[in-house]
């Protein structure tokens, strides 16, 4: 008997997937924290999450519902500052993976959580802001992002650049001197996306189950580039439904 699962479900489980053990994993709050805290309870007990506030190996039992959730302290294997996590953990490139949502993507991985609208003084609308995320996506060993695939989130160039992704292609980070290697996995409720070696064009390498190429590529508000290996995400197995359903019963 196949086992039910939401398109939400499928990009949760996808996303935490692409977590190993043993990995530091600066994380967002929302989707990404999500997927992170489902890795370490499925498959990564030594992944440690670190969180903006300065929660070091936070082990929440629940999903915490801002970065300054006590429940991120004290679970945490160390509470430092905000500018110690900064300086000494995120900036000298001691953190493997950064894990960021956005509102808008492009297709070079740039990221906006800025504004929507052209007029960044008067926008169409004025979204949360940056918070930590540029420092993330400049600093980290590698940024994964999590988010819903349709037009209005997958567009051809962000109104805003709020975090640093590929530029305008291959090279531009280099230029720039970033460190980190920038985004090199955008998990989707349709599928994955990864950044071509050649030009760092987000690239559709992986489909979920039951979801069609037409889909995604109506999806995407630009000509979106298939890998011609495409393949077919595994569905969720009964175990990583269980402990996902789990820990969003703990969290309501």
């Amino acid at each position: 008997m196949s086992v039910q699962y939401s398109a939400d479900e499928m990009m949760s489980v996808a996303a935490a997937r692409a977590l190993g053990d043993g990995m530091s994993c600066f994380v967002g709050i929302g989707l990404p924290s999500k997927a992170a805290n489902l890795a370490r309870r499925a498959h990564a007990p030594n992944l440690t999450l670190i969180y903006e506030s300065g929660c070091l190996g936070a082990k929440p039992s629940r999903l915490p519902l801002s970065i300054g959730d006590g429940e991120l302290a004290d679970t945490a294997d160390a509470v430092i500052s905000v500018p110690e996590v900064f300086n000494y953990w995120l900036q000298p490139g001691r953190i493997d993976v950064g894990f960021l949502g956005a509102a808008q993507l492009d297709k070079f991985g740039n990221i906006n959580t800025t504004v929507i609208g052209s007029d960044y003084h008067d926008p169409k609308v004025r979204l949360p802001g940056a918070g930590g995320a540029p420092e993330i996506a400049a600093s980290c060993g590698e940024v994964f992002i999590v988010l819903r695939q349709n037009p209005r989130a997958f567009v051809e160039k962000v109104d805003f650049v709020t975090s640093f992704g590929h530029g305008s292609g291959k090279g531009d980070r280099e230029r720039l001197g970033l460190p980190g290697r920038g985004p090199t996995l955008v998990v989707t409720d349709l599928g994955l996306l990864r950044p071509d070696p050649d030009t760092a064009e987000l690239t559709l390498t992986q489909l979920h189950p039951g979801v069609d190429l037409d889909s995604a590529i109506a999806a995407t508000g630009w000509k979106l580039k298939v890998s011609e290996d495409l393949e077919t995400t595994p569905a969720p197995t009964a175990q990583e439904l269980t402990l996902l359903r789990d820990l969003e019963k703990a969290s309501a």
